[in-house]
């Protein structure tokens, strides 16, 4: 009888082994990478990475965005789950637009903790994707749902390869690369890139995946405009305002790190670029050289 159960045991094992290590390394078999973006509130991710995310997808590649709150207070007319659906369904809209995958956590605006239930939860999310690159938020900003995704990014980082931590969802086989998005604050220290991708060729693409937002771009009482002194009586001139202003952030991004993006292109095609986002590695995540990054990146094929 033991030796019965021996064999049963050791079937199955190897049948879990395989059925496993299978679904571990699939996106190393098409040779396709699989990114993950968080970022604070819908829109953020959007705004940060949306060029990029959407030259990934083109190329074939796996792209999410995963917002850490549903922005339920991010308005001065409405809040609640009203706004919460509301904003839920334009990042849906602009996902569809940019070719990628998006989602949402039933976390109120302005009360994400980096608590252990929430680092469970990055980390479930990181480890479903099975993540080549993660995205987030650096922990130094103006907002604590901004700083919070990136502890609770850069806390579950070195948790994903963990077995036993999140056992019902599988570990990465290694650990992801881990890339900050651009800002402007200097303390405790400035922003230090290390890569930079010209997204001319999908700039119109991301400012109509904008535009999907009207409650954060267009509504009288959106968070721009509730707070603005004059406001334009037109919806569309109020749209492209706001939305023009954030794709300028775009263009200053690209005459800011110029230098880098000629480095990286060579001078001729480095100054003719004129829409860019640019990145930070992490020291958390899995560390690559220059040169590995460029063949990550779509823009660089």
């Amino acid at each position: 009888m033991k030796r019965y159960y021996s064999v049963l045991l050791l079937v199955f094992g190897t049948l879990f082994f395989f059925i496993t290590a299978n679904s571990f390394g699939q996106a190393a078999e098409d040779d396709k990478l699989r990114i993950i973006a968080f970022g604070a509130h819908p829109d953020d991710c959007e705004i940060s990475a949306g060029g990029v995310g959407t030259m990934w997808a083109e190329q074939g590649h796996a792209f999410k965005c995963v917002s850490m709150t549903n922005g339920d207070i991010g308005h001065f007319g409405m809040s609640g789950g009203a706004l919460a659906i509301r904003r839920m369904q334009e990042v849906e809209a602009a996902a569809e637009i940019l070719g990628i995958e998006t989602k949402v956590f039933d976390i109120h605006d302005g009360e994400l903790m980096p608590t252990l239930e929430n680092r469970r939860k990055v980390a479930r999310e990181i480890r479903n994707w099975q993540a080549d690159i993660v995205m987030v938020h650096r922990r130094y900003d103006y907002h604590a749902d901004h700083r919070y995704s990136g502890v609770l990014v850069d806390d579950a980082i070195i948790l994903v390869e963990a077995k036993f931590f999140t056992p019902d969802t599988p570990p990465l086989p290694r650990s992801p690369v881990v890339l900050y998005y651009s800002d402007r604050f200097q303390k405790p220290y400035p922003f230090d890139p290390i890569i930079a991708v010209g997204i001319d060729e999908v700039i119109d693409r991301k400012r109509e995946a904008l535009e999907q937002m009207p409650s954060q771009f267009s509504d009288k009482e959106s968070w721009t405009w509730g707070r603005a002194d004059e406001v334009p009586e037109d919806e569309a001139t109020r749209m492209d305002l706001r939305v023009s202003n954030l794709i300028e952030r775009n263009v200053n991004i690209a005459n800011n790190y110029r230098g880098l993006l000629n480095e990286l292109y060579g001078e001729e095609a480095g100054s003719a670029i004129r829409y860019a986002e640019v990145f930070e590695l992490s020291e958390f995540g899995r560390q690559v050289s220059v040169e590995e990054l460029k063949r990550l990146f779509p823009a660089f094929d």
